[in-house]
């Protein structure tokens, strides 16, 4: 069996989900082929899932070697769901298109995902800058970060997984459009508590994603893109309620 042949090569696949990601993927993926080379002691894979881009995503990914494969519905858990399934890793990193993660972080996942005792996690995150904005740009990622921690959610833009324990849940829930995270959070955790496993929220390197969208839409927008949800958790179910998660600002 080829396949089986060559999942027995590769420790972990890296997943990116992108739509229209050109501005921000090239340099995503040379920060993160960089960090894959100073981990050296595991070999791992990079699947970018284009997710029906109209720009040039497809094209940058191919031009840094990566492996490329198509989504034709726009919808992350679909595309993420995707990466997995097209995965030669026996462990899954799931990284957004807008998001770094460092070598140090990288070596403690994969250590973990090695270990006897741990099936996944996700990370404590930052912004690359706040943008002036302290309660948006500062506060509410410190708040995130909070509930990540105390909760054990793993945040969207970085989540790691044994690819096994993420087939037995069924991967991510493919009747949401945004908060697929923490559905998933959930139920891989109890998974991982039957197989008496850890889920694991890594505080020591923090991912570094983008803080575009604080400068695509006003504080008002997003607080309301935040609060919807929240009251009204049906709302995810809907692409035109979820917005906020697939508008890229016309240039």
């Amino acid at each position: 069996d080829t396949k089986r042949g060559t999942e027995s090569l590769v420790d972990y696949t890296v997943v990116i989900p992108a739509f229209n990601e050109q501005d921000y993927l090239g340099e995503t993926l040379d920060f993160l082929l960089a960090q894959i080379k100073d981990t050296s002691e595991f070999i791992g894979e990079v699947i970018v899932v284009d997710n029906n881009s109209s720009d040039e995503t497809s094209q940058i990914a191919k031009s840094k070697g990566v492996k490329v494969v198509f989504e034709p519905q726009n919808q992350i858990s679909r595309a993420r769901n995707l990466g997995a399934k097209n995965a030669n890793g026996k462990n899954l990193i799931f990284l957004d298109a807008d998001t770094k993660v460092s070598a140090e972080l990288l070596k403690i996942v994969l250590n973990a995902l090695n270990s006897n005792d741990s099936g996944g996690g996700g990370a404590t995150l930052i912004f690359d800058s706040n943008q002036n904005l302290f309660l948006l740009g500062t506060f509410v990622p410190r708040l995130w970060s909070w509930i990540s921690k105390t909760f054990k959610f793993a945040a969207g833009s970085f989540i790691f997984c044994r690819k096994e324990i993420f087939e037995q849940i069924g991967g991510f829930s493919e009747k949401l459009y945004a908060g697929e995270e923490i559905l998933f959070s959930q139920r891989f955790k109890q998974e991982c508590k039957k197989n008496g496993l850890k889920f694991l929220i890594i505080e020591d390197y923090p991912v570094v994603t983008s803080s575009r969208k604080l400068v695509w839409y006003t504080s008002l927008q997003i607080l309301i893109f935040i609060f919807i949800p929240i009251i009204f958790p049906w709302s995810l179910r809907i692409r035109s309620l979820c917005t906020f998660w697939y508008h890229r600002p016309q240039k």
